[in-house]
């Protein structure tokens, strides 16, 4: 049997707004927006060249949900971003305005950052060792 995480949903505030961050900023391809009923979209955004993985950005439908947007983890760290080039990406980040935590740090598992999105979920950036 074979399986694999597909989506993880990430609730936002706006559509648009999150899209215009996760593509402008973090340089993520739109994958899908796609009109539902009720104004809801289907809208998944995905890193560069990943393979079959992505991000559902679901707008926050009520009070429970709105609490969630950049907490979705209680402060820890929400999401592992894979790179081949940290310094390129950490660079290139850091020059679109992404808001880095704190410093670059070697550890075992490789160099990693963390950051934070527009919402203030926290992200590591990684180039994992070997």
């Amino acid at each position: 049997m074979t399986q694999r995480i597909g989506l993880v949903t990430l609730v936002v505030d706006e559509y648009d707004e999150a899209i215009s961050y996760y593509i402008g900023k973090l340089g993520c391809a739109l994958v899908e927006d796609t009109a539902l009923e009720g104004g809801k979209r289907w809208v998944v955004v995905a890193p560069q060249g990943a393979a079959g993985s992505g991000l559902l950005l679901a707008k926050a439908a009520d009070a429970r949900q709105k609490q969630a947007v950049g907490s979705q983890t209680g402060g820890g760290v929400f999401l592992f971003l894979h790179t081949d080039d940290f310094r390129r990406d950490y660079a290139a980040y850091k020059e679109r305005g992404v808001t880095f935590v704190e410093e670059p740090r070697q550890e075992s598992y490789g160099t990693v950052a963390v950051f934070t999105d527009l919402y203030g979920n926290r992200w590591d950036l990684i180039e994992p060792e070997g």
